[in-house]
């Protein structure tokens, strides 16, 4: 009896030496409550770890999505010949040129195992000759199968089989902090994987375009290279980089998969890019207008004004409307409604949920095709004539003028018709937008207009 009372005293030691050592030296902090004089709460502390569990960078395994897009990763060699004077007097006199070739590099990935390649248009633009390496050294002369400057995306085909591609995954899934990997060919080092999070998503660069932002380390030859998730599924085409030295210092940009894919298909299906609009106008944020009115400080998107014969207008979005969502995409600057909107066609519907006077109200409307424009050199906006304006002008063609800059207010443009430049008739926004851009601001140029009344005029600039 007394040896068992013993060793129950013993254990009783050595289990509460046990305790003791963990409490010292292994527990870990638990959060603490800080008070104040007078009692109340002022801030609380912890140690715990802020990740979830498999979110830690050592808890992360890239080496399967690595190895997959290696091999679906290629090197596009681009040749293009630029014409360069010889001697001084061909540089002054523009005698005798010569034909000198350059040659830029950049990256692709395969997408079918018959051979499309999607890449950067500025990767391709120019070339004379474009050929394509695989990670495995084999090299195959390129063509292009068609192009989308607006986007930076092109289509490329080599001809081969059972090539090793990557698999299109849904972009507007990522979330910010999501682990991906950027791989492609920077600085003609191949196969080349940095790994990085998504930094930002509907990031506007001026082009009123809709890129994800990463921090992967991206540098000059990674263009048209894959971005990818942790499961191996493209998810962007690497494009850009923000840089004061022409190197990565910490911002790189991708054309979100949704997008680059929806190009694809439609150079296939169409052979050029099926472009829609919503039909809505909103106003620039970083303007004395949008700070004056406390747009800037909205939860959403401000409509500012409907577009003529939209989808918006015929779905009763009025000049007021708060955007919130356009299906299950959350909306709180235009980039986000670019970014999605570009992913669709013209005849799509969407469900738009806007607030209107603090009511939220789902709305169908429909993707219709652009039928305004900027018209270069001049600034005016301009759209195509609908059935309503061929009546009241009496004319076929031509394109409405329905936005002046300051500058040619005075001219009294605004509602006009524009029938013709320099004598060359128009037809539709894309007659006027080839024509305007074609005029010489140093020679002079005649543009025929048309009133309500019938009566041409003509607006001659020297």
């Amino acid at each position: 009896m007394k040896r068992i009372a013993g060793l129950f005293i013993i254990a009783v030691a050595a289990g509460a030496l046990t305790l003791g050592a963990y409490k010292m030296f292994f527990e870990p902090e638990y959060p603490a409550v800080y008070e104040s004089e007078d009692g109340l709460s002022v801030f609380t502390t912890s140690s715990m770890p802020t990740y979830p569990t498999g979110a830690a960078p050592e808890a992360v395994d890239f080496t399967a999505a690595a190895e997959n897009t290696v091999n679906a990763v290629v090197h596009v060699k681009n040749v293009t010949v630029n014409r360069s004077p010889r001697t001084r007097s061909e540089f002054f006199y523009g005698y005798d040129q010569r034909q000198r070739p350059q040659v830029g590099t950049g990256s692709g990935v395969i997408i079918s195992p018959d051979g499309y390649i999607v890449t950067n248009n500025h990767v391709i633009a120019r070339a004379t000759e474009l050929s394509v390496s695989l990670n495995n050294n084999k090299t195959y002369d390129a063509v292009v199968v068609g192009t989308d400057p607006i986007t930076d995306i092109a289509l490329l085909k080599i001809e081969a089989e059972d090539l090793p591609h990557l698999a299109f995954g849904d972009s507007d899934n990522l979330k910010i902090g999501e682990w991906v990997l950027a791989v492609g060919n920077p600085f003609n080092l191949t196969s080349t994987v940095t790994a990085g999070i998504v930094s930002a998503k509907a990031r506007d660069l001026g082009r009123n375009q809709s890129f994800i932002q990463t921090d992967a380390a991206v540098n000059p030859g990674n263009s048209g290279g894959a971005l990818v998730n942790t499961n191996g599924d493209l998810v962007g085409i690497n494009t850009a980089i923000t840089s004061q030295t022409g190197s990565y210092i910490g911002y790189a940009f991708a054309v979100p998969s949704n997008i680059a894919r929806k190009v694809v298909e439609d150079l296939l299906e169409y052979g050029d890019v099926q472009v829609g609009i919503l039909g809505i106008q909103t106003p620039k944020l970083n303007t004395a207008y949008a700070k004056e009115n406390g747009f800037d400080e909205i939860d959403g998107l401000y409509i500012d004004g409907i577009e003529e014969d939209s989808g918006a207008e015929e779905a009763g979005l009025q000049r007021g409307d708060i955007i919130r969502r356009i299906d299950d995409i959350r909306i709180r600057k235009f980039a986000d409604l670019t970014g999605y909107v570009t992913t669709k066609r013209p005849g799509d519907m969407v469900n738009v949920v806007v607030d209107r006077d603090g009511d939220e109200i789902e709305i169908p409307v429909e993707i219709r095709e652009r039928i305004t424009a900027s018209l270069p050199w001049l600034g005016v906006k301009v759209k195509n004539l609908s059935t309503n304006d061929r009546e009241v002008y009496g004319v076929e063609r031509g394109v409405k003028i329905i936005g002046v800059p300051e500058v040619y207010r005075r001219y009294d443009l605004n509602g006009k018709v524009i029938l013709a430049v320099d004598d060359e008739p128009i037809n539709d926004i894309e007659d006027a937008r080839r024509l305007f851009s074609r005029i010489n601001r140093y020679q002079n140029s005649s543009i025929t207009l048309l009133n309500k009344e019938g009566e041409k005029e003509r607006l001659i600039f020297q």
